[in-house]
């Protein structure tokens, strides 16, 4: 019997371990620079992280030290928490990330920090993304995720709060991806098998060459057939990381590769969603709803030591550049394409783009300071077609038409900034930072036949950065920092008019934002917490203006307000037995009242929005929590229990409708083998996710004029790893 979602309509006003011996860690602290980490393998008992060594972008110091919000997923964290497809597998463990699998993979994940991002409702909004210091956002601000190697990752860091302002345009937060250097010749190869036709296969291979070089290459295929009709996805993701090391040079090489073709299954509206949430809209299959995308990427860093005497320390140059292309089938009625503006059902666009960022370090008694310049460049080739051919009974849906749209859209970013850290005194210390930037948009239109939708943009913004740490005695530390933030509309929120016509929304303004945040660290022997309180005051906020069809339109909705608190405890309650917590509270809401449209077509927003309502995507409670058990100090086997919490998120701006809240547990269990004398390694893992079956929403689509807004995530599901590897 289907199982109903309990969930009412409501109306409102007013989110390790056992890395043993030894970890070198970086602090991501963005166009500062990022630099490469090792570890060593992993002890028999559980064992929290010892002190970790933290070298960003002026000194190196301990994690507990940084003035900063900042979490590590390591990799034995990643290797247990799925087959290591999807960042959301892991990253539930942070406070104050969410982290949502829509279970659309025409879609993409749904990421937000402290709220920042959660409008999205496709790609990453946001935030900022890298990969070994490699940029994976684009230069208007929307970022991708799929070609992360998560199997091939050492750590992810998440940084919060005020100093992630340092990276620049959209930086409500910033996740960055860390791979190590290999050590040994080694091949393996990695199966999984799960519910609901969930299929991959890994094969990867890495060696250290001598003479300072090393690489490590894998290659991957993804299936799944989905819990839901019309929901298949294929992914095959490539990945080569190369690396040298000299007296006193670095140099890393990454390249990456992604082709995905995935079917749409659209959001369920509530009377859809509490009939059958495994059900799939009959739009989906009228118009075949799907979207296939490539993407390639090259990037490169260089980091130098300066030997020679004098106040000039390091110095580092990264580089990169990459293409996209993207076509997906929307489920725009034919009628609603008979305007002679609309710019049709079939979005096409191929993306050229590339960056490059300089920067040095200076030290001086007392004063360490690092300065740089980064230049980014897009451009789109954006085209858009009829999703039918024919006309009354002759009509095929969901196939490529006539064309409706044909436009060059460009983004040029330049940016400077300058970080410096001085010592106060032996237990005080203080950071300053700028970051001064101009991000321009232009459109060229090539498709006049309804007229020239041409147009530019230019903003500048400067982003100032301070924070105090203050070490009230070893294993102790407090920090506060503040900072002014700054977010450009991205290409897509530019893309459409809020009237349903075609052409550049020129009349969008970008954000900016006050952010002030207080922390607590405290380390001990076998505890661990990390507390934080934070608010974040917005002005000219970006919200969803319409959302239909898979397009969505933008205005600037007034003030909004975020006020949260974050908590994060690992605790090793004895050598067999450990306990990991995440606490999230976030109170986000629109300061000022503004109109909203209250359906499609929308030719002016009519429908009062009131002042203190919640930011629509975001809801005010989330926590997880694991307890890990090792049966035998001496054996390599592992039970754990994980439960997972939010609370309801608002659908809309109007609060009119909200996906309940919900809590659902896994069980996963990990062993691992050592193969003779040969160094041969296999490694087993078993999961149970939504354990106990609680059908709920996994993530909402942000204003969706249709009513279409609940992504349904899946029942119980299974999974079976295997991952073997050998010397070579």
């Amino acid at each position: 019997m289907m199982k109903r979602i309990p969930a009412k309509p409501r109306s409102a006003a007013p989110a390790e371990a056992a890395r043993g011996a030894q970890v070198h860690l970086v602090l991501a602290l963005g166009a500062l620079g990022m630099v490469s980490a090792s570890a060593q393998t992993q002890s028999a008992a559980m064992t929290l992280l010892d002190p970790v060594l933290v070298t960003g972008s002026v000194s190196a110091r301990s994690l507990a030290d940084a003035p900063a919000a900042l979490a590590v997923v390591d990799d034995e964290a990643l290797r247990a928490s799925g087959p290591m497809i999807n960042l959301s597998e892991a990253l539930g463990r942070v406070p104050g990330l969410v982290v949502a699998n829509r279970s659309n993979y025409a879609q993409d994940l749904q990421i937000s920090s402290r709220g920042f991002g959660a409008r999205a409702g496709f790609g990453v909004r946001g935030l900022r993304l890298y990969t070994d210091s490699i940029p994976a956002t684009m230069p208007d601000g929307q970022g991708q995720v799929t070609h992360f190697d998560l199997a091939g990752a050492q750590r992810i860091e998440v940084l919060r709060g005020p100093f992630s302002v340092l990276y620049g345009n959209s930086s409500g937060g910033v996740l960055a991806l860390f791979s190590p250097d290999p050590t040994e010749r080694r091949a393996g190869v990695d199966v999984d098998a799960g519910s609901h036709g969930l299929r991959q296969a890994r094969l990867h291979a890495q060696a250290e060459f001598g003479a300072g070089w090393n690489a490590r290459a894998s290659v991957s295929e993804f299936e799944i057939d989905g819990f839901r009709p019309h929901s298949q996805a294929r992914r095959t993701l490539g990945n080569l990381r190369l690396g040298w090391h000299g007296a006193a040079d670095g140099v890393v090489l990454l390249a990456s590769d992604i082709e995905q073709k995935a079917q749409d299954p659209l959001g369920l509206t509530r009377a859809q969603l509490d009939a059958d949430p495994d059900q799939t809209a009959s739009q989906a299959t009228d118009f075949n709803t799907r979207k296939a995308a490539r993407q390639s990427q090259l990037g490169a860093r260089w980091e130098h030591r300066f030997d020679a005497a004098g106040p000039l320390a390091s110095g580092a140059l990264t580089g990169y550049f990459g293409s996209r292309g993207v076509t997906q089938w929307q489920s725009i009625p034919p009628a609603t394409q008979a305007s002679p503006r609309h710019g049709g059902g079939v979005v096409d666009f191929d993306r050229r783009y590339g960056g490059v960022d300089a920067r040095l370090t200076w030290r001086w008694r007392g004063v360490e300071l690092v300065t740089g310049a980064a230049q980014e460049q897009q451009r789109d080739q954006r085209r858009g077609f009829e999703n039918f051919v024919g006309s009354g009974s002759e009509q095929v849906l969901g196939v490529t038409g006539t064309q409706r749209r044909d436009e060059t859209n460009r983004v040029g970013t330049r940016d400077l900034y300058a970080q410096a850290e001085v010592a106060l005194g032996s237990a005080l210390n203080a950071t300053l930072g700028l970051r001064s930037g101009e991000v321009e948009f232009k459109a060229a239109d090539h498709y006049l036949a309804n007229g020239d939708d041409s147009g530019v943009l230019r903003f500048r913004y400067d982003n100032p950065v301070a924070g105090l740490r203050w070490t009230v005695r070893p294993g102790l530390t407090l920090h506060v920092s503040a900072a002014r933030g700054f977010e450009s509309p991205t290409l897509n929120e530019l893309a459409y008019r809020p009237d349903g016509q075609a052409g550049f929304n020129d009349t969008l303004r970008p954000q900016t934002s006050r952010q002030i945040e207080l922390g607590a660290r405290w380390t001990a022997a076998d505890l661990q917490a990390d507390a934080t309180l934070f608010r974040v005051d917005t002005e000219h906020e970006i919200g969803v203006q319409t959302n239909s069809g898979g397009r969505s339109t933008f205005q600037n909705v007034g003030r909004t307000r975020r006020d949260g608190a974050e908590l994060a405890l690992q605790w090793r309650i004895n050598p067999r037995l450990r306990w990991q917590l995440a606490l999230t509270w976030l109170d986000a809401r629109y300061r000022d009242g503004f109109l909203a449209c209250a359906g499609v077509p929308c030719m002016a927003p009519s429908v009062p929005v009131p002042a203190g309502n919640r930011i629509a995507g975001t809801f005010e409670r989330s926590a997880f929590t694991a307890v890990e058990w090792q049966p035998l100090v001496a054996q390599p086997t592992r039970v754990a229990l994980e439960w997972r919490a939010q609370g309801r998120t608002a659908v809309n701006d109007l609060n009119a409708d909200f996906a309940a809240g919900f809590g659902v547990m896994a069980l996963r269990a990990t062993h691992h083998w050592q193969l003779g004398a040969g160094g041969q390694r296999l490694e087993l893992l078993a999961r149970i996710d939504n354990l106990g079956d609680r059908r709920h929403v996994g993530s909402v689509i942000v204003n969706d004029a249709n009513g279409r807004v609940f992504e349904p995530a899946p029942p119980r599901s299974a999974l079976l790893s295997v991952r073997w590897s050998t010397p070579w």
